[in-house]
């Protein structure tokens, strides 16, 4: 049977090294991964969070997905995916000339040898879709990576020194753990394994988030006692989202539509169910009743154990990561964490540190016991990859994982601690408590509801009135067509 005319003609818009449907996949699994941020991790936040910061949670991750965009494109995608400056930092680049986007995608973009010698360590893969797909599919990557940092500081961080945050840590963090991991450094050729970013996007935002906590100080008092999510319902639409977008969080990774990527989304799905019925079925039988919180949270455990390894570890194993996921991170939250003084004082609002760190190194070690070798062979740089339990170097791999995982907890500390006190030199990094009392009025002039309640009161000397002139309502309080501007 003849191939189609569109496969015959090799277009100005078709060269020849372009597949169109690993293209086509790779944009979908893009789009997709930018729903798990944008509309899903917004409903989210704007959901389990307390009414008085609806707006303050959504309006955070709102911001990160655009800022992030655009500084990805301005210098920070070549920083994590460009030439090798450092071997753990890419040479930062604009990736905005047509010229660069229409070639075909390569990663790394660095020619690796080994060392006294012309030998390549590591094969070049080159996709077969243009650079575009690549740099917006590993942007929604670095958006996803801000906005889970986010979770930690809800609640109580200055929305400015957010803003001012969001592309220092990119540059500073983000692009660090990408590029010696992914995009061609030190740890990429040593051998590392992290499918699809169990250390850096899940173990980087938890630890970044717990320090971020640390350092902008806890909520008020009455929000630490109590932080009901304001729209249970909404909170679930959110969560599924955020399942469901998965499917292109770790099928895109090979970038290809192959068998590697249908292995990866069958096991993310398969971990994430079987970790969240284990968080449900612990919290039965220690507090009596299933939690819909907590099957949450059980759920986002599971999908991040599984991603360093989805596309590397038989279907078993993911079952098996799933009962460790929905368990470990548990007992971590709701044992060790009432035990520990640290944990305790850092307030982590959403417990990123929980869900996202402590998931993300489970993932990351498992993998280094799980890692199949013929599934390694299909995807893995470097050969002879496998898992500690099938024997030959997989002990060797174990410990490359637990290495990776303290270089990328260690950045993280000291980045976004640097980051952090630079900020506070001109931002302060919390709003103060006045503001706190009050919440998404104070800090935006305006409100998730348009009803009182939570025991939040108006006040117009510390707000401002749109009668008065003063700034501190916003000027769409009366919607979009209601603002008038004086010129």
């Amino acid at each position: 049977m003849a191939a189609s005319l569109a496969y015959q003609e090799n277009l100005p818009t078709s060269p020849g090294w372009l597949n169109k449907g690993d293209n086509a996949w790779q944009m979908t699994a893009a789009t997709l991964v930018g729903l798990q941020s944008m509309p899903g991790l917004v409903i989210l936040y704007a959901s389990i969070v307390k009414k008085k910061w609806a707006v303050n949670s959504a309006f955070m991750a709102l911001y990160a997905f655009a800022a992030v965009l655009i500084c990805w494109v301005l210098v920070a995608y070549r920083m994590a995916f460009g030439d090798q400056l450092l071997p753990f930092w890419g040479k930062g680049a604009p990736a905005l000339g047509q010229k660069y986007l229409i070639g075909r995608a390569k990663v790394p973009e660095s020619t690796h040898y080994y060392k006294n010698s012309h030998v390549v360590e590591s094969q070049m893969e080159q996709p077969f879709f243009p650079m575009a797909s690549l740099v917006y599919f590993q942007f929604t990557f670095a958006a996803i990576t801000m906005i889970l940092l986010a979770g930690s500081v809800l609640g109580r961080m200055n929305i400015k020194a957010w803003m001012a945050f969001v592309p220092l840590w990119l540059i500073f963090s983000y692009t660090v753990g990408a590029f010696s991991l992914w995009g061609g450094g030190f740890l990429y050729h040593w051998g590392v394994i992290d499918y699809s970013g169990g250390y850096v996007i899940h173990l980087s935002s938890g630890i970044a988030g717990f320090t971020a906590a640390y350092w902008v100080g806890p909520r008020i008092k009455s929000d630490r006692e109590r932080f009901p999510p304001n729209n249970v319902l909404l909170m679930l639409a959110g969560s599924g989202l955020l399942w469901m977008g998965w499917s292109g969080f770790n099928g895109g990774a090979p970038y290809a539509a192959n068998v590697a990527s249908s292995i990866a989304v069958l096991n993310t799905n398969i971990c994430a169910a079987t970790s969240l019925l284990v968080w449900t079925t612990l919290d039965v039988i220690f507090f009596g009743k299933p939690s819909v919180i907590g099957a949450v949270q059980g759920m986002m455990t599971g999908l991040v154990c599984i991603t360093p390894g989805a596309g590397l570890v038989q279907s078993w194993a993911a079952i098996v990561m799933g009962i460790l996921s929905g368990s470990i991170p548990w007992v971590t939250m709701m044992i060790l964490h009432k035990k520990s003084t640290l944990l305790q004082k850092v307030d982590d609002t959403l417990g990123v540190f929980h869900t996202h760190a402590v998931a993300g190194l489970l993932g990351g070690l498992l993998t280094g016991l799980f890692a199949e070798p013929a599934l390694c062979r299909l995807l893995l740089p470097v050969t002879n990859s496998r898992g500690a339990f099938y024997g030959g170097s997989g002990g060797v791999q174990f410990l490359k994982q637990l290495v990776a995982a303290l270089f990328v907890i260690g950045w993280n500390i000291v980045s976004t601690t640097i980051i952090l006190l630079v900020i506070q030199i001109f931002i302060p990094l919390r709003m103060p408590d006045e503001q706190l009392e009050i919440g998404d009025d104070a800090a935006h002039g305006e409100e998730a509801y348009a009803l009182w309640g939570d025991g939040e009161k108006y006040d117009p000397t510390r707000h401002g009135s749109l009668n008065t002139g003063t700034t501190g309502v916003s000027p769409y309080v009366n919607g979009a067509r209601g603002v008038t501007i004086n010129l």
